[in-house]
Order: structure tokens, then C-alpha cells, then sequence
């Protein structure tokens, strides 16, 4: 069986148990959802007639990038949780008023005819909205999938909520009006990166290394493109695509960096993949930089150590260090709520995704389909003082973006480290949503 237990949260060896009948029960205001350690709750008098809004996780929770499933699956959850907690989606009696939101979770092992199969099953439990994004190809072939089951079972329609799929191609040749992304996609991330290799004067030569599918082409292919317009002075001395996943010995690739002479190295690598290839690069030696999509957390931190500090550069639409008191009490809650070190991965865009399908659904006044997106594009969401709009012609939303350098904790403007490594970002730049924005070539069929 690819669907995993709906209910379970893996966090290490343990697992935080939660069930629909917590989420109902925090709709009619009784409790708030079930702390980890607390049983199962049983249903309220009258709560067990508030049908849920069932979203379905499809993502690798097993095999070499379960950690970033698991990440995912705790930022949703946690999101979900504020939003139950309020009271559930607001609706008319007309649609059945209030109502929780449920996640139940689904092993794509990262493989896409999987994610295909949990589509199929999760679509069959009931699920009306499909989470998904920790691989671009994966979500090539779910907006495929999702676009033919719409046109062939209108009753049964499904929305596609990306959070971290970013090959541009998704929301331009392949835009749908179904699949709605979150996370900045790669050529927004590389004109962020190139904000501060631009000033970074001294640098000449870097070395270009990614995952070979979609999205870690895409980022060589705009490294490429951005430095030829941007440092023209700055050489390519390396160019190198890897096996997703399937590399366990990076030494060679790490050899071959350091021989080049690149005072720099450009990717997009994450999970596993980022922090094997950065240990590597350590264990040989390497002294340079990383300017990377995805440094700040998973390991590869702690992996580099005291050599990337004021080294590893990292982009993100939001950072732990960001200035301002609203970010740090939003930062804080998370580590409250997952204390554990390993679980410190919060991500804010996933918050706001949350915060704009609840939004959309209830400006909607139902949970039909076509309602919703019509709605959700035009979705403009605030959360402890970030915030972000959607842009209906693409369906990309559009946030600002921060970039931080890795510094001891406790360095000035490092009050923050993660996942306990005592390394942490300290934000050098942040820039604006409307400056982050980038021209789309989407033509979309709409409903």
C-alpha cells in the first residue's frame, strides 16, 4: 500500500499521533488538536456531522529524501492546525458550514509512477485538494494526471497545491488552471542568488553541479544564462549533472571541484544530494563558496561547519533570522511546537499556501473546485508579517525572497542557528515581491 497512515507524523523513532476526530473537535471549539503525546480524542456531541476538507500529501516519506517529506508533512500539519483551531474553514449552512481540514498522507517513494498510483488512491478517498513538491517531474506528471481526470470527471475535480516544485516550466509551458505554485521557481531563486554574486567582486570562477531531471537543468541552465548577462568576468569552469538520489559517495564530484580552481559553486541540490555533496567538498579540502536554493537546513549546515562561514549562501522566501519582532514570535511557535532539534525546517510558504486554500474556499462560500480556484487566484495572504498574492495569468505567487549567509549563532543578526548545529543565516538580502517577479509565457485554458 502506497497511502500511509493519515493520522501519523513520524519525528525520528517516535511518532505524534493525531486523528479527524482532534481536527473536529477543535472546529466546535471544545479543544485545540491533540498535543503529540495525548491519545486518541474521541468525536464531540454534534461534531461528528462536520464533514472535513480531506488535502492529500504526495511526497517521499520513505527512501533517501524522507526527510524532506517529513519536513513538508510538519509545516502542513502545523498550518492546518492554526487554521482548525479558529474554527475550521468558515461556510455557509447552505455548504455545510464550518469545517475542519484533514491531511492524510501518501508514499510516492520517490518515484512518479507511484505518486500517479496515490493520486488514484487518494482522488478515490475523497480528497479535493493534492499537495506535492519535493521533485519537479513529480509534479509534471500530477498536473498531467490531474488535468486529464478533470475534463473526464468533473464531479470528482481536484486542486493542485505546489510548495516546492520550482522548474519555471511548470507554471509557463505547463501552466493548468488547476496546479497553483507556492515556492519561487528556479529563475526567481537565481536572480536572488545573483543579487549578492554580483557584488561579490573577487569572485571569477565558479563550478555549476545538479541533479540531473528537470528542475536541477533548469538551474544550470539559468546559472548559465544570468552570468553571462549579469558577470560576463566570472568563468564556468565546471559543468556537472548527478543521479537524483543515488549517489552516495560524492568525493569524486567534490575532487573534481577542487581541482578546477572555481572559488564558487552554484546549485541547486537538496536533501540528501546537498548535504552528502557539501560533507564531500569538506573532507577534500574545498575552501570555496556555495551559493545554493537549499543550504540553510537538512543537515547541511552542520555538514560543512566553521568552512562555510560566510561561505554558504542560501535563498528562501523566508529566513529564521529575518528582521522583526512578528517573524521571530512565528519562528519560536514552530520550535515550540517541534522542539526536537532535527524537526527545525519551517518553511513560511507553506504557511501561506494554508492560509490562501482556507482563504479561497470561504470567499468561495463551498469547497467546489472551479469556485475555489477562481478564487485562489487572486488569493493575497498575511502571516506574521509576510505575506504574498497570487498572479491569476500564471498562477505563481508572487513573495519577497531573503538571502542569508551561514555564521555562527549569536553573530550579529544570527540570533538563530537550525536544527542545533549552532551555524545559522544571517539575511544580507531581501527582496521585494514586485522586484522578484519574473515574465511568464503561460497560456492558460480557463474554467
Amino acid at each position: 500500500m502506497n497511502k500511509l497512515q493519515s493520522v501519523g507524523l513520524k519525528s525520528g523513532a517516535a511518532a505524534l499521533r493525531h486523528t479527524v476526530w482532534a481536527a473536529a473537535v477543535a472546529l466546535a471549539g471544545a479543544v485545540a488538536l491533540a498535543p503529540a503525546a495525548q491519545a486518541q480524542t474521541p468525536p464531540s456531541a454534534g461534531v461528528d456531522q462536520a464533514r472535513p476538507v480531506k488535502l492529500a500529501l504526495i511526497e517521499s516519506l520513505s527512501g533517501p529524501f524522507a526527510n524532506t517529506g517529513e519536513a513538508v508533512y510538519r509545516n502542513i500539519y502545523w498550518a492546518m492546525e492554526r487554521v482548525n483551531a479558529r474554527g475550521g474553514v468558515q461556510l455557509p449552512a447552505s455548504s455545510g458550514g464550518p469545517r475542519p481540514l484533514v491531511l492524510e498522507r501518501y508514499d510516492s517513494k520517490g518515484q512518479n509512477e507511484e505518486a500517479l498510483s496515490a493520486l488514484r488512491a487518494a482522488i478515490d478517498d475523497g480528497a479535493q485538494v493534492i499537495l506535492q513538491g519535493n521533485s519537479s517531474s513529480t509534479a509534471a506528471v500530477l498536473i498531467e494526471a490531474i488535468n486529464k481526470h478533470n475534463e473526464r470527471e468533473p464531479n470528482k475535480r481536484v486542486l493542485f497545491l505546489n510548495y516546492s516544485a520550482v522548474d519555471p516550466i511548470l507554471t509557463n509551458e505547463k501552466c493548468s488552471f488547476w496546479h497553483f505554485r507556492f515556492d519561487a521557481h528556479a529563475d526567481m531563486r537565481m536572480a536572488a542568488l545573483m543579487e549578492v554574486m554580483r557584488e561579490d567582486k573577487a569572485l571569477k570562477s565558479v563550478y555549476l553541479i545538479g541533479q540531473d531531471y528537470s528542475f536541477g537543468q533548469a538551474v544550470l541552465r539559468e546559472a548559465k544564462k544570468q552570468l553571462a548577462a549579469q558577470r560576463p568576468d566570472v568563468a564556468v569552469v565546471g559543468e556537472e549533472l548527478h543521479p537524483i538520489g543515488r549517489v552516495k559517495d560524492f568525493a569524486p564530484y567534490a575532487v573534481k571541484i577542487k581541482t578546477s580552481g572555481a572559488q564558487a559553486v552554484v546549485t541547486g541540490n537538496w536533501g540528501n544530494d546537498l548535504t552528502l555533496l557539501v560533507k564531500a567538498a569538506r573532507d577534500v579540502g574545498y575552501e570555496g563558496s556555495f551559493y545554493t536554493f537549499y543550504g540553510n537546513a537538512l543537515g547541511a549546515p552542520a555538514a560543512i561547519g566553521d568552512a562555510g562561514i560566510g561561505k554558504v549562501v542560501a535563498v528562501a522566501d523566508w529566513l529564521p533570522n529575518v528582521p522583526g519582532a512578528q517573524s521571530e514570535a512565528f519562528y519560536q511557535s514552530f520550535r515550540t511546537r517541534f522542539p526536537k532539534p532535527q524537526d527545525d525546517y519551517v518553511h513560511m510558504r507553506m504557511q501561506l499556501m494554508v492560509e490562501a486554500l482556507a482563504q479561497s474556499i470561504e470567499r468561495a462560500g463551498s469547497t467546489d473546485v472551479v469556485a475555489v480556484a477562481r478564487q485562489m487566484e487572486s488569493a493575497n495572504v498575511q502571516l506574521a508579517g509576510q505575506g504574498g498574492t497570487m498572479r491569476a495569468a500564471d498562477h505563481q505567487f508572487q513573495q519577497a525572497l531573503a538571502v542569508g549567509v551561514m555564521d555562527k549563532k549569536g553573530a550579529p543578526g544570527v540570533k538563530f542557528d537550525v536544527e542545533g548545529s549552532g551555524y545559522g543565516f544571517r539575511v544580507v538580502r531581501q527582496i521585494a515581491a514586485a522586484k522578484a517577479q519574473q515574465p511568464h509565457s503561460c497560456q492558460m485554458q480557463r474554467y
